[in-house]
């Protein structure tokens, strides 16, 4: 109940956000009462999913521009753009497969054939496989890679969670191929250009339990104060 109360309000928040960009939402005063304490519990309600556990169908052309539109609302200091989504259709992901492959020889030439085909089938989990590209060059210098990693991770937040209300599955997954040779060079990544993560998205065909989240004092702490 409390994500399709989620999920239409996002509906009216998104006709207005494309129609009316520059100028805010057009929410009711009851939805934007309620708006606080639902974002809240669609927040805590989001859970990783692993691509192995997200299936067919995966978001319509309609809602992958939402997703990134969503993406694009990210921090971004000096409007540098420093990261970008590769998206790999699905007459590319047998070539992905290759690359992860070759990844593993180059990391581990002994590598058995099962390792080797399994390290193939990373590329043909989840319906929406996209990678996480964080330019370190791109603009002004004095943006280091910290705030580049930053934003990048705010706009995957946001994307997250906007597939989350849409009511898809979604996960991140990274890995030493990401580092590879041979795998940026397939990719044609270039020079300055780091490959972070993959990321997923598609419908849950399963869940694990919910992982208990931290405590707020585990990770807060007033300056000065001893206790």
């Amino acid at each position: 109940a409390v994500l399709g109360r989620l999920r239409r309000m996002w509906s009216t928040m998104a006709r207005s956000f494309r129609s009316e960009r520059d100028e805010g939402y057009d929410m009711s005063d009851a939805e934007t009462a309620n708006a606080p304490r639902l974002a809240s519990q669609w927040i805590a309600s989001r859970q990783t999913v692993l691509p192995k556990r997200l299936v067919a169908p995966g978001p319509n052309a309609a809602e992958l521009e939402q997703l990134f539109q969503a993406a694009a609302a990210a921090p971004d200091h000096d409007l540098i753009n420093p990261w970008r989504f590769l998206i790999i259709p699905e007459h590319k992901r047998a070539d992905l497969g290759e690359l992860f492959a070759s990844a593993l020889l180059e990391r581990d030439p002994s590598a058995s054939v099962d390792q080797v085909d399994q390290a193939r089938d990373k590329a043909l989990r989840a319906p929406l496989l996209m990678l996480l590209i964080v330019d370190e060059a791109k603009g002004s210098a004095d943006i280091d890679m910290h705030e580049r990693v930053l934003s990048a991770g705010c706009a995957v937040q946001n994307l997250m969670l906007l597939a989350h209300a849409m009511g898809y599955g979604s996960g991140l997954t990274s890995g030493k191929a990401l580092k590879a040779a041979s795998f940026r060079a397939g990719l044609g990544l270039g020079a300055s250009e780091h490959a972070v993560c993959f990321l997923s998205v598609g419908t849950v065909s399963s869940r694990k339990p919910f992982k208990a989240r931290p405590e707020v004092a585990q990770f807060t702490r007033v300056w000065g104060d001893s206790t």
